[in-house]
């Protein structure tokens, strides 16, 4: 689930013996919102990352060859914007170790960003600090709820399409008939017809 303290304290009053799992996605969209809020804050002091913002939120594999040539440009600077991509990409590399030490792993990104003197991963650090129990359960149950969200965005779209229901009856059938084609497309992609 997300890290949002009302998720939290539903899913502990709802279900209480249950564990909670923090999906990896909303660990690296935290990191890359503060890799983000540091490259703002600095951008009023230099130049150079001037229209850089998509590209430190890419990984390096991903750069065009123009944001390739940038960011080897920028390379050779002291820039923090930098430190805290490198701290993104070390932390999106933990999540690729085994489950074994990737607890330890963290547990030695977690005290690097609180000593990293750069507010945003600071903030990041202790974030995984305080909820790192549910964060370390992801190395152990790979939990995620993509599928769900990406169903969620489905059933929102169709609420804007039509611009309001007249009753919530007609927008539970319009969420019926979705959630069938899902259903039956998953069954098509999966082979259980």
């Amino acid at each position: 689930m997300d890290m949002l303290p009302a998720f939290i304290k539903g899913a502990e009053e709802n279900f209480p013996k249950a564990s909670i799992t923090f999906d990896k996605f909303h660990v690296i969209q935290a990191a890359n919102e503060a890799v983000d809020e540091v490259r703002r804050t600095e951008r009023k002091s230099c130049a150079e990352l001037k229209d850089t913002r998509y590209m430190w939120l890419k990984n390096p594999e991903n750069l065009t060859a123009a944001q390739q040539e940038t960011m080897a440009k920028l390379k050779d600077c002291d820039l923090d914007t930098a430190k805290a991509y490198r701290m993104r990409l070390i932390l999106q590399e933990i999540y690729r170790y085994p489950a074994a030490i990737a607890p330890m792993m963290l547990q030695d990104w977690i005290q690097w960003g609180l000593r990293c003197r750069l507010a945003p991963m600071v903030e990041v650090a202790k974030m995984l600090q305080n909820h790192y129990d549910g964060v370390v359960r992801w190395f152990s149950s790979k939990l995620t709820n993509g599928l769900l969200e990406g169903v969620n965005s489905l059933f929102q779209a169709a609420k804007r399409k039509a611009r309001g229901y007249r009753s919530e009856k007609n927008i539970i059938a319009m969420v019926y008939v979705l959630a069938g084609k899902l259903n039956f497309a998953f069954q098509r992609f999966s082979g259980n017809s």
